[in-house]
């Protein structure tokens, strides 16, 4: 897919919440502010189609950055996913005392890497990585087998990030502000096709903080709307818990148990930090799209009950 990072003709400052940032000239966010023209998005290369957003209609909301539309709709997206195997003791180390990890099996619990590309999105082209933790649903009972296998599927996802760093500041601004995500900027490189699937996020010093090389799982193409999957995630903002759905509709992907061609690097920095701290045994499974969409909705006020000790 061809970048659309470099800013078309400049850039322009907008306010969010208090905070100046810079946006490209041109570009989604400077023309429609989070209220996209359909039609116009529809008529780009890289975008396959609209139908998915036209069904969900956006809807004003006060929020930490200010009054804003939501969800924000991603309208071009691939991503790629590594599932590890980590233990419980580990896990709960790293996790509020309000939630609890999703267990596997007594003593092990699921960690994931995740890189993100989105080439067309209302805040225009970023890359965005994170390391996240499966989580029991909040205000849920004991979790059956279905619970499990709708997780791995990477259907109906819980989590809670530890970090998850992204490559433009209105995506930083948005996400750490208005979401309560750990997010920061850095350069971050995803490139996601076919055949490889290769990331890299730099640390302060401009060093490997994470990377990836691997080869994309064999592809499987979904209608729009058959295969949406959804993503709940758990933050504090203010002090007070709030949820966070993304729908993500599924174009083509796939999945492969096994870590032949797969390569993750372990450098100096704070995403690799985080996984170290949860202490992966094995990667069990790889999740590639290489290409979907995304809404993602403002955060929600949600009641959580502190973990049984």
């Amino acid at each position: 897919m061809p970048s659309s990072s470099s800013p078309q003709k400049g850039t322009v400052k907008v306010d969010l919440g208090g905070r100046e940032v810079a946006v490209p000239k041109g570009g989604l966010y400077d023309r429609y502010r989070m209220a996209p023209d359909l039609d116009a998005i529809a008529r780009d290369p890289r975008v396959s189609g609209v139908d998915f957003f036209r069904k969900m209609p956006k809807v004003k909301v006060d929020s930490p950055i200010g009054p804003t539309l939501t969800p924000n709709f991603y309208y071009a997206v691939s991503t790629a996913r590594l599932t590890m195997l980590a233990p419980s003791r580990a896990i709960r180390a790293r996790l509020p005392e309000e939630l609890s990890p999703l267990e596997v099996t007594p003593g092990l619990g699921l960690v994931s890497v995740m890189f993100f590309r989105y080439d067309v999105c209302d805040i225009d082209f970023y890359t965005e990585a994170a390391v996240g933790i499966a989580v029991k649903p909040a205000r849920h009972g004991r979790l059956g087998f279905f619970d499990l296998v709708s997780g791995l599927k990477n259907e109906h996802l819980h989590s809670h990030v530890l970090s998850l760093p992204v490559s433009s500041d209105i995506a930083q601004v948005r996400g750490h502000d208005g979401y309560g995500f750990p997010k920061w900027v850095t350069d971050l490189d995803v490139s996601i096709d076919r055949r490889r699937t290769t990331a890299r996020v730099a640390n302060d010093s401009g060093g490997v903080d994470l990377a990836l090389l691997a080869n994309t799982p064999e592809q499987t193409a979904h209608p729009s709307g058959e295969r949406v999957g959804s993503l709940t995630s758990y933050t504090t903002i203010d002090g007070a818990w709030h949820s966070t759905l993304n729908q993500t509709n599924v174009l083509n992907a796939g999945t492969t148990r096994s870590t032949k061609g797969v390569a993750l690097q372990l450098g100096e920095g704070r995403m690799s930090d985080d996984l170290r701290s949860l202490k992966p045994k094995r990667t069990i499974q790889f999740d590639v799209m290489t290409e979907g969409q995304a809404a993602l909705h403002m955060p929600v006020p949600t009641s959580i009950q502190s973990r049984s000790k």
